[in-house]
């Protein structure tokens, strides 16, 4: 999804689905001069609200410690145990 200020791209995110109940959030960016007015926890809250009309039971995020007061404090996004493995 996109958010625009006027013909200006402001930000977006990138949402993947499985086909069955978890969604993915791949990216979120907001433009700098966009940042700090909460764009990025509106288009995630419209990203959850769709990926639960789409009868989603998960929504999946990872990110950088930076961005953790966004994802937990902001958007609604609790820690949870992940694996990964370093390529």
């Amino acid at each position: 999804m996109c958010a625009r200020a006027g013909a200006e791209l402001a930000g977006f995110v990138n949402a993947a689905w499985d086909g069955v109940v978890h969604a993915f959030i791949v990216d979120t960016m907001v433009a700098a001069r966009y940042q700090r007015q909460g764009i990025a926890t509106q288009m995630l809250a419209i990203c959850a609200r769709e990926a639960r009309n789409a009868k989603c039971e998960w929504l999946h995020v990872d990110f950088e410690e930076r961005l953790r007061r966004l994802y937990f404090d902001r958007a609604g996004f609790v820690a949870t145990d992940a694996g990964q493995i370093r390529l």
